[in-house]
């Protein structure tokens, strides 16, 4: 069958490899699985039933859940085949933003799981909410289950069999970080064309085993969704709370791939570094041994001989160990979202877990470019190759930028409808360019020539998050954040310098390796708090600058350092903003007035 809207992948699944155990979740000790068919019943009957509760083609449904779930998929499938339009929602958000979204979509209807989701869409001020159906039976509240249907099947076919594939699948709001949130448009197309011109780059077979943990609301899993579908691979979905440990999702479930955000591998790779600390004797010496190896570890080229003689050695002795954790069976790890720090996608790359970093935003369906898996153009330190479905733009004619490089255009099938009722910021992100017109991604990037003839993509900063010092130099503070948190001690950066004579950056430590540093030179520690203001630890945070400061030019090298207790998190339970949206990038606003007073002395 040719697939022409998005529902269309399930019924492609369907048609060529039907799956007993298609999407699962955990249900008490084991796992309980929609087959393939039981998916498409219950999407049928679910449509039906928000027809019987006045849901109409056009009108917008929103899905909310803390956790994946088989259930929030369903619910995807029930609102596309009859023609309405879904906004996804983060869990995390803040009772504000909740509303914004909500009354500017004219949100209708709202699919929620468990927790306190239910108050917080019933508090919310919105006039449009007229229902709230949740995915868990509970008391005196719409169960999904209870207004299931087969009224409307009838109808459901005819308005599905219209609906084209230019057509509004959903509005998708951006994680804000700055501002409120803006509703990307996106159709059927857009959608489809990241996902066909993406699979390719995948390690995707008929009946692999995913985990899928990253928020289904935000577009990077969503359209691995309607991947796993057209190669009928068997999802378990899961949080975040249980992955790691022997007896964790990963290492039970062994599954062939999964999706993660840059943070979680930096947490893994922490994790491992510090047992490695704790060893003793030749072990010790052992696995610091292996980790140095891996920083001559290059992808798609032919190493030498006695180098891949020791890491042979090094693969057998240690990184087998890295690969059983987590499930022995991962031929590759996608990472996307925000940028992944080269020394961590090398490392675990080197270990045989190669690390496939791909690059894109909400508004172009995701991906404009990925590294492939399986020896066909990848390389280290880019987001590879762009997509054969879109056209790339470097533009250098607005900012001060080095040879190569400037802000990455982009045009292609996949890029987005618009702005949801914002016409003047939906022009804003377009530009004419050489009789084209280019979205502008507000990236800054540059192609470099790379494996198999392929030009690669490398990103070097965020337009909008360039730093002018009071010399009029711009720089980007993504770069020197990254190369900092290969430091095992740094949990977070964030680099400053705006309107200065020079750059400073405040730093969260990392707790554990911290006081094991500290352990190890007789400093004194009892608290986070305690440590920060110690001589020697500020002093060792200093040689950090001192270590890394020479890979940058004089006017991008940080001066000095100021230590945070406390880490910045996607959400705040005492009402303040949080640092991080919830795709944990930084809001760089919200930490710069939060610690005003911090970046004031160090300028002081």
């Amino acid at each position: 069958m040719e697939i022409k809207r998005l529902f269309d992948y399930l019924y492609h699944q369907q048609n060529n490899h039907p799956l007993e155990r298609s999407f699962g979740r955990k249900h008490g000790e084991g796992w309980k699985f929609f087959s393939t068919s039981e998916i498409i019943e219950e999407s049928l009957k679910l449509g039906s039933g928000l027809i019987d509760l006045g849901i109409q083609p056009g009108d917008k449904v929103s899905i909310v859940a803390y956790t994946n779930r088989p259930e929030w998929v369903i619910a995807d499938m029930a609102i596309q085949q009859i023609g309405a339009i879904s906004v996804p929602l983060y869990p995390t958000i803040s009772a504000k933003e909740y509303e914004y979204i909500l009354t500017e979509a004219e949100v209708k209807l709202a699919i929620a799981g468990s927790g306190d989701l239910y108050e917080k869409l019933q508090n919310a001020n919105v006039s449009s909410l007229q229902n709230v159906v949740m995915m868990d039976k509970t008391p005196d509240r719409l169960f999904w289950k209870d207004i299931q249907s087969d009224t409307h099947l009838d109808q459901i076919k005819t308005i599905s069999d219209n609906i084209k594939s230019d057509d509004l699948a959903t509005i998708i709001y951006t994680s804000g970080t700055t501002g409120n949130p803006k509703g990307v448009m996106l159709s059927h197309t857009n959608i489809m064309a990241a996902v066909d011109n993406t699979m390719v780059a995948l390690p995707l077979s008929k009946e692999c085993v995913v985990v899928s943990f990253l928020p289904f609301c935000h577009i990077f899993e969503r359209a691995v969704i309607y991947a796993y579908l057209y190669h009928s691979a068997i999802v378990h979905c899961t949080g975040t709370d249980n992955l790691g440990g022997p007896t964790g999702d990963l290492a039970t479930i062994k599954p062939h791939m999964f999706t993660t955000v840059p943070r979680l591998l930096e947490k893994v790779y922490e994790k491992i570094y510090n047992k490695g600390l704790d060893l003793t004797g030749a072990k010790k010496k052992l696995f610091f041994w292996a980790l140095n190896l891996t920083d001559h570890f290059e992808m798609e080229t032919k190493q030498g001989l006695y180098y891949r003689m020791r890491m042979n050695i090094a693969n057998k002795l240690i990184f087998s160990k890295w690969r059983e954790a987590l499930g022995g069976n991962l031929r590759a790890i996608v990472t996307g979202a925000a940028p992944c720090p080269e020394k961590i996608a090398r490392v675990f790359s080197a270990a045989q877990i190669p690390i496939i970093e791909g690059y894109g935003l909400t508004e172009t369906s995701p991906t404009l470019s990925i590294n492939r898996y399986g020896g066909k153009g990848a390389k280290l330190g880019t987001v590879g190759p762009i997509l054969d479905c879109v056209d790339i733009f470097i533009d250098a004619s607005e900012g001060d930028y080095r040879e190569g490089e400037g802000e990455i255009l982009a045009d292609g099938p996949n890029v987005m409808m618009g702005y949801y009722r914002k016409p003047e910021q939906t022009a804003a992100v377009f530009v004419e360019k050489e009789g084209r017109k280019w979205f502008r991604t507000g990236d800054i990037g540059k192609l470099i020539d790379g494996p198999h003839g392929h030009k690669y993509l490398k990103i070097t900063d965020r337009k909008k998050e360039l730093l002018k010092t009071s010399g009029g130099k711009y720089v980007a503070p993504a770069p020197i954040e990254n190369r900092f948190k290969e430091d095992f001690l740094i949990e977070q950066i964030m680099v400053v310098g705006d309107k200065q004579k020079f750059v400073s950056a405040l730093i969260v430590p990392a707790e554990e390796p911290l006081k094991e540093w500290c352990e190890e030179n007789d400093v004194p520690y009892n608290s986070l708090s305690e440590a920060i203001v110690n001589p020697k630890v500020i002093a060792r945070f200093q040689a950090c600058c001192d270590r890394f400061n020479p890979d940058f030019s004089h006017i991008e090298q940080i001066k000095k350092v100021k230590l945070i207790d406390k880490t910045w998190e996607a959400t705040r339970l005492d009402g303040t903003d949080a640092e991080l949206t919830p795709t944990m990038k930084l809001k760089r606003r919200v930490i710069r007035e939060k610690y005003a007073n911090e970046i004031q002395e160090m300028y002081s």
